[in-house]
């Protein structure tokens, strides 16, 4: 790429509402104060820097937006709700304020390596009938910690250049989330536009937008690890689990119904075949969200593949500031 394509117009004109970037990432906030100043600065740490920061301050009643606050960068604009809404709505929400034909949604806790903007814009610019391009992530604890690397897209047919028929089989196979976490994608804004955006359950809101942007377009895969998926402790319950894994099948059962003419028979027993691994899988990540000095997370994290040592694509002095 040459280093024109990865700088941004000069910072003056980031104040003038004429200026239009390449990307817009955009980070729905509600009540994430411990994590929200290192998930900013990941951001602004990219060595592709055409790009702006929305923030969307769900009525927080904690520190997070005076955290967002101050980072005094042009790029960043923090938006405010009135009233806090439910988490699909307010995911929207942060989408329509982005000015940039291509949009990345960043949960408030997850980070992003440096070099993931600059590696996923050519790929988007270069070939106009991608609607969705998709990197894997690395499951991290409340320090930055890795708990395990290479998370999703895990299958060899969904790396590289895809048909939206072979992603929507693939989620049908896997019978979880094989694309990875909202922070994974960056999709064209047009195409979100044209598919209805995030589904209304909270759930399913990573995989179910990634469905509905497969029918726009292409996918493209891509095997590199760049970015973080926060597994904050406590984050992820029983009852969590249970009422997830009740909405993976109604969203399953819906995607099959609106789809017949791809998802064959074939997926769907496959899909449930695997169920059980699905689950345990499922136990493991949440047994790795416990107090790190738990015998629990010792053995969840050996479990699940973790490399003694490793550290996280996030630097660890991107502290809250």
């Amino acid at each position: 790429m040459s280093p024109e394509r990865a700088t941004r117009p000069p910072a003056t004109t980031h104040s003038d509402h004429t200026w239009a970037p390449r990307v817009s990432v955009v980070v729905p906030l509600f009540q994430k104060e411990r994590y929200i100043g290192r998930t900013v600065a990941s951001v602004l740490g990219q060595t592709f820097d055409d790009f702006e920061l929305v923030v969307l301050d769900n009525a927080c009643t904690d520190a997070s937006a005076e955290i967002v606050r101050s980072f005094r960068d042009p790029r960043v604009r923090l938006e405010r709700n009135a009233a806090t809404v439910p988490a699909p709505e307010n995911f929207d929400r942060a989408v329509r304020l982005a000015r940039a034909p291509l949009v990345k949604v960043l949960m408030a806790d997850d980070l992003l390596a440096p070099t993931l903007l600059a590696e996923q814009v050519p790929l988007m610019e270069a070939d106009p009938s991608l609607a969705l391009v998709s990197c894997r992530h690395d499951l991290v604890d409340d320090d930055d910690r890795v708990i395990v690397t290479g998370r999703a897209l895990g299958s060899p047919d969904l790396l590289g250049l895809r048909d939206g028929a072979t992603v929507l089989r693939r989620i049908v196979r896997h019978r979880g989330n094989p694309i990875g976490a909202p922070g994974n994608m960056l999709f064209r804004r047009d195409a979100y536009d044209a598919c209805g955006g995030f589904p209304a359950d909270t759930y399913v809101l990573d995989v179910g937008l990634a469905a509905r942007l497969v029918t726009q377009g292409r996918f493209y895969g891509m095997s590199e690890s760049l970015s973080q998926f926060r597994l904050a402790t406590g984050s992820l319950t029983s009852s969590h689990r249970r009422a997830n894994t009740a909405t993976q099948h109604a969203f399953l059962r819906t995607l099959r119904r609106e789809h017949r003419g791809v998802v064959r028979r074939r997926d769907v027993v496959y899909g449930l075949a695997r169920e059980p691994l699905t689950w345990l899988r499922s136990q493991l990540i949440a047994a790795a969200s416990t107090d790190p000095a738990s015998a629990r997370h010792r053995v969840a994290s050996v479990a699940l593949g973790r490399q003694p040592g490793q550290r996280g694509v996030a630097n660890t002095t991107m502290l809250s500031r």
